[in-house]
């Protein structure tokens, strides 16, 4: 049972910080530019696809540099040519847009790279074991994702929150017009905003492409939970969405491995519930098959009572 734990609890924190990571781009986004991107998980699944292609020719190391860097190019030149032009319409009108280019960031993959999934596998410089602990081999590429993850977020804390260029950004939000007059371009920082919060989907993607299955449904299988995890923790908030992804990475991952039911617990002590009916039904569900219900079952309790989320200050 204490392998279970402690495996659980390493391998819940790892799909945490997964999820913070391809988080923390829609967290910028959305903290800097009021905009909510439902493309975003698009840009992840393009750095798993850029990051293989490349690899195929240079290797991993090489394309973990330069797939953030040309998903980024291409985030900046939607957000030039596309959703700069929506955005005076309002926010319906940028849900929209980002609504659509996902499905057609969905349909040129297909085109281009097929519905079978890729061979994207985890590179030889880090396939092997980091540790071993009860008999069972932790991957080193896992503790690797671990690093990315920590280096990131405090890179983008820093950032945000002790550089010029940071309070810049967040200026450009609150006041477009008082930064205009200093004399910063502000429609080039949001660019540039966007194209950063695309570039770290990116990176997420070429990290979490080699153990995950990278193939044209990826986006729409974790777009729904990284919403999940923006709201949870607060709407702009980078430590809220720090704690969420970890929060909802370690309870999903341990209740995978619980096979506890109601009735088994029940019958434990003593009490035999009915076999037949719905009562019998319900007695018999575990807590794994409630797994992936429990991140909405989170968000949905927390809007109810607290809808700026844990550490949020928006309230939409």
């Amino acid at each position: 049972m204490l392998e279970i734990l402690v495996f659980s609890l390493l391998n819940g924190v790892l799909f945490g910080m997964l999820l913070f990571m391809l988080s923390s781009g829609l967290t910028l986004i959305f903290s800097m530019m009021g905009v909510l991107n439902f493309a975003h998980a698009s840009f992840f699944m393009l750095g798993a696809y850029f990051a293989y292609q490349i690899s195929t020719v240079t290797g991993f190391w090489i394309a973990l540099i330069l797939a953030p860097l040309l998903v980024g190019g291409i985030g900046m030149l939607i957000e030039r040519y596309g959703l700069r032009r929506v955005h005076k319409y309002g926010h319906v009108a940028e849900l929209l847009f980002t609504f659509g280019l996902a499905f057609l960031i969905e349909e040129v993959v297909v085109m281009i790279w097929g519905r079978i999934p890729v061979d994207y596998g985890v590179p030889t410089d880090l396939n092997f074991t980091f540790f071993t602990l009860f008999g069972t081999n932790f991957p080193a590429y896992r503790a690797f994702i671990l690093l990315i993850a920590v280096m990131m977020f405090v890179a983008l804390f820093l950032t945000i929150t002790r550089t010029r260029i940071g309070l810049i950004i967040q200026a450009a939000l609150t006041h477009p017009d008082m930064v205009a007059a200093l004399g910063h371009n502000v429609p080039r920082v949001f660019m540039m905003v966007f194209g950063g919060g695309t570039a770290l989907a990116a990176l997420a993607g070429v990290i979490g492409g080699p153990i995950l299955v990278t193939e044209p449904g990826m986006a729409f299988l974790l777009g729904p939970i990284i919403f999940v995890v923006v709201v949870f923790g607060g709407m702009g908030s980078l430590g809220g969405a720090f704690v969420a992804s970890l929060l909802i990475g370690v309870i999903q991952t341990l209740a995978v491995a619980l096979d506890w039911s109601l009735g088994g617990t029940l019958a434990a002590i003593g009490i035999t519930l009915p076999v037949d009916g719905f009562i019998g039904t319900l007695s018999r569900i575990t807590v794994s098959q409630t797994a992936p219900i429990l991140p909405y079952l989170m968000l949905v309790l927390m809007l109810i009572f607290r809808p700026k989320g844990l550490m949020g200050t928006r309230e939409s």
